[in-house]
């Protein structure tokens, strides 16, 4: 599992919750400032952090079982609405995929989009095409809470409007459309009431930065059209999530596949119920080339996560399709492409390389710090290019001695918060404390190294002042 400075971050603010009641409207803050996400994942994550005492394990084990639980629902799917064959496929491939392996095992807010997506798209399927307008209830609490978990999820509410109006016919009672409505807003109303008591400040910041982001491209060249988008979008989906070893091979598959889903539509060799199905999955990845088309920032993989079933599904419903037309030569190749993506996917899995102790390692050096400080106040600082130091202060917290932060000048001019001792925590090759500008050193004021240690990874420093 990662436990880096996010996730120390997470923990903090659960904690607090939990027992000094510190509840909060407010989830983590967006990877590109200014916006906040919503709270529902910290209230996710609490049961777990109290039932494992605070052990920030906890938590990833809530995520690694949604994560195997959408493995389930992708298997419910495609065996409900195609055949047992697509649903072992899909549900197979998914559940070895070296990136949702790694996504699925460690506490992150965008690490349970993947099963609430999932869940969406399957109670919303369920209701258009069965008629079961109640699960409409379902689907709209899903998204409800997709959206508090990330913004890109706002996919999911596109193929909600154009599932509505493409593919269902009639549109159900009015009550239900009532009950749609309600649930989201049930789902999102952490973060509801927190725009409603703050005059919607984040929606307001959302709308400027999606507009400043069509004026000004700071990621992605101008020239580069939205049909290279699209495509880079389809490749990364295919490659990252199932193909893995070859971008090439990919496009290559995603070409095949979509002339399988041509044939498939044009032979009319499948069910009524199976065919808007597989309209459903495919209006859903329409929805996701808009959004990313839209958006020219840089995408990280993780962004992909409300889209990551639909490779998997696509692959089953293919290899199902052509399994059935009885040619020999054909399930020869089909099983031959099965069993290569079988084992360039175990070579790539994450399990295969050894485990990052990032966790244990954090908690014993905090705890060396910890026992030296022997209740004295103290002041803290990390040094680290790609990491903050919330995951070793959540420690600090959770043993009852947590450091003191350093003021500004300004609202501190007699230099109260400034402790005799800051212990600085070193994850660069380069360590040296002295004179570095970062705030939480410079605050401290003219000081010099008292002690140094190397402790596995990291060097741990106790500075003094002059």
């Amino acid at each position: 599992m990662t436990f880096l400075g996010d996730e120390g971050r997470d923990m903090l603010v659960v904690k607090r919750m939990i027992v000094n009641g510190e509840f909060t409207l407010l989830g983590p803050i967006t990877s590109i400032g200014r916006m906040y996400m919503g709270p529902v994942y910290y209230y996710m994550i609490s049961p777990f952090l109290a039932l494992w005492n605070f052990d920030p394990v906890g938590p990833s084990i809530m995520v690694a079982v949604l994560s195997i639980a959408t493995v389930y629902l992708i298997y419910f799917f495609c065996k409900k609405f195609f055949s047992a064959r697509s649903a072992l496929i899909a549900a197979l491939f998914y559940a070895i995929s070296p990136l949702t392996v790694l996504y699925g095992r460690a506490s992150w807010n965008p690490n349970v989009v993947p099963f609430f997506s999932m869940l969406f798209i399957l109670s919303l399927s369920i209701a258009s095409i069965k008629k079961k307008y109640p699960l409409l209830i379902l689907a709209g609490f899903s998204l409800g809470i997709l959206i508090q978990l990330h913004y890109v999820t706002l996919l999911l509410g596109l193929t909600l409007i154009l599932t509505f109006l493409l593919l269902i016919r009639p549109w159900p009672p009015l009550k239900y459309l009532i009950a749609l409505a309600l649930s989201f807003i049930l789902g999102y109303s952490p973060f509801l009431l927190f725009e409603l008591r703050h005059k919607f400040v984040n929606t307001q910041n959302t709308v400027r930065f999606i507009l400043e982001n069509k004026k000004e491209d700071v990621s992605i060249p101008l020239y580069i059209s939205i049909t290279a988008i699209v495509q880079d979008v389809t490749v990364r989906l295919f490659w990252r999530l199932l193909i893995v070893q070859s971008a090439e091979l990919s496009k290559v598959f995603i070409l095949s596949i979509g002339g399988i889903i041509f044939w498939i539509f044009k032979t009319k060799k499948i069910g009524k119920n199976s065919r808007t199905a597989l309209l459903i999955i495919l209006i859903w990845f329409l929805s996701g080339l808009i959004l990313f088309s839209l958006y020219r920032g840089i995408t990280y993989d993780y962004y992909f996560g409300s889209l990551f079933p639909i490779p998997f599904i696509i692959l089953g419903i293919s290899i199902s399709f052509l399994w059935k037309l009885k040619n020999s030569a054909l399930k020869i190749v089909c099983f031959g492409f099965l069993l290569y993506l079988i084992i360039v996917n175990t070579l790539h899995s994450p399990l295969q390389s050894k485990p990052n102790n990032i966790l244990t390692t954090t908690e014993k050096v905090s705890q060396f710090v910890f026992n030296r400080v022997n209740n004295r106040p103290y002041n803290f600082a990390l040094m680290a290019l790609h990491n903050s130091d919330h995951a070793y202060r959540y420690f600090f917290d959770l043993w009852g001695n947590p450091p003191i932060t350093i003021q500004n000048p300004a609202l501190d001019p007699e230099r109260k918060s400034v402790a005799p001792e800051l212990w600085v925590i070193c994850e660069d090759k380069d360590c040296k404390p002295l004179g570095n500008p970062l705030w939480e050193i410079a605050g401290f004021g003219p000081a010099e190294i008292e002690e140094e240690w190397k402790i596995a990874q990291v060097t741990v420093f106790k500075l003094v002042h002059l």
